[in-house]
């Protein structure tokens, strides 16, 4: 996908008549909380200004034609028709979601319809595309047909549809930060609830994002891997999630017994309280005292988690060493994909081009430098007439 401007010409071209709805949804850095979402502790995200936006028209007819950005090939369905698509045209799964949800919340999913994404949001560079295109496609689905839900509600449809549908076993981050995100604000979300609010991110933060296009497959099974040893930690420490017991406590029952999975045990409940330190600095505004818990929150994942890779591991180092960067680590689930670096404004492109240049030395690829800023969550930019 190559751009995410409002698809209306996109949409004429592909399907000779105009949209009647233009949903957007923001891709999300994963400030800070790795894999915590789904052991109910907290976690911090910024929704970005990369997004995808999916414009819609309806149909009589019960087709269904979808068409995207990054391929000339329609993916053509009945409303009857039922399970996952594969090959080239897997990425409609994550639509094909949402409709599958909608009964489930009150909602009915239209039946015929002719459907376009378009996007600047990188796959495969942990920014959750996945997310940002269930968010759109929910927004769109519902403005269509004239109905609408609760915010709260449109996240939990969409997580649903990755976990139940598409199959990834996810927490409720990235569809809350697409869905509740604010310009110059993180998301913070206790994921036991869920609870969602805003936490205001000091003057002078920039995020640059070094895409490794290493592989970031999450239904590949490393995520549901990691899923399954946090449940089974949980567990043996007799507790429903690693969320209900505190550092202290878990070193305790550790040295009494073995608890398998230790170690992702103890990545996931000290990320936890990384979490809780680092909304008190930002509310503080010290971005000095936050970034060396992301550089924690990294080296917790790698050494913990098993969830980084050396490429990841390498511009880490390399971006520790630099000025004005106050921290910096993989962003999203992790065995490749991003890092993230926090920094301050004396940090810049030429900057940026120091580690990328060393990586593109040692790996013989170049990562992708984006520099991003936190943007307003989802919305419906255009609605019907």
């Amino acid at each position: 996908m190559t751009g995410a401007r409002a698809p209306a010409g996109e949409f004429r071209d592909a399907f000779g008549r105009a949209p009647e709805v233009v949903a957007r949804a923001p891709g999300r850095v994963e400030f800070i909380g790795n894999h915590t979402d789904y052991n109910g502790g907290t976690v911090l995200g910024g929704s970005i200004d990369r997004s995808v936006r999916v414009a819609l028209a309806l149909r009589t007819d019960g087709l269904r034609r979808f068409r995207s950005d990054r391929s000339d090939q329609f993916v053509e369905l009945r409303a009857a028709d039922g399970g996952k698509v594969s090959g080239g045209g897997s990425w409609v799964n994550y639509a094909l979601g949402v409709l599958d949800s909608m009964r489930d919340f009150g909602v009915r999913a239209p039946g015929g319809f002719d459907f376009l994404a378009t996007s600047d949001l990188p796959i495969g560079a942990g920014l959750s595309s996945s997310a940002a295109m269930e968010l759109a496609s929910g927004l769109a689905f519902l403005g269509a047909t004239g109905q609408s839900l609760p915010r709260e509600s449109l996240v939990g449809l969409c997580k649903q549809a990755e976990n139940r549908f598409v199959g990834v076993p996810c927490g409720i981050l990235d569809q809350a930060v697409s869905g509740f995100g604010r310009k110059d604000h993180l998301v913070l979300i206790d994921c036991r609830g869920p609870r969602f609010s805003t936490v205001p991110l000091p003057p002078g933060a920039h995020f640059w994002i070094f895409n490794t296009h290493t592989k970031h497959e999450l239904v590949d099974g490393l995520y549901a891997a990691r899923h399954r040893e946090c449940m089974e930690a949980a567990r043996a420490l007799g507790v429903g999630l690693l969320a209900d017991i505190g550092p202290a406590e878990l070193a305790r029952r550790m040295a009494a017994s073995p608890v398998p999975h230790a170690e992702r045990a103890r990545h996931v409940v000290e990320e936890i309280a990384r979490v809780d330190a680092a909304v008190a600095a930002l509310k503080a505004g010290d971005l000095a005292a936050t970034g060396p818990l992301l550089t924690a929150s990294h080296r917790s994942s790698q050494s913990l988690f098993g969830n980084s890779t050396p490429e990841l591991d390498f511009l880490v180092d390399a971006l520790s060493a630099m000025p004005h960067v106050f921290g910096a680590r993989l962003t999203g689930g992790g065995f490749g994909g991003a890092v993230m670096a926090l920094t301050g404004p004396g940090f810049d492109a030429a900057m940026a081009e120091i580690p990328a240049g060393a990586f593109e030395k040692k790996f013989g690829a170049r990562p992708d430098v984006l520099h991003l800023l936190t943007a307003d969550g989802a919305e419906i930019v255009n609605r019907p007439m």
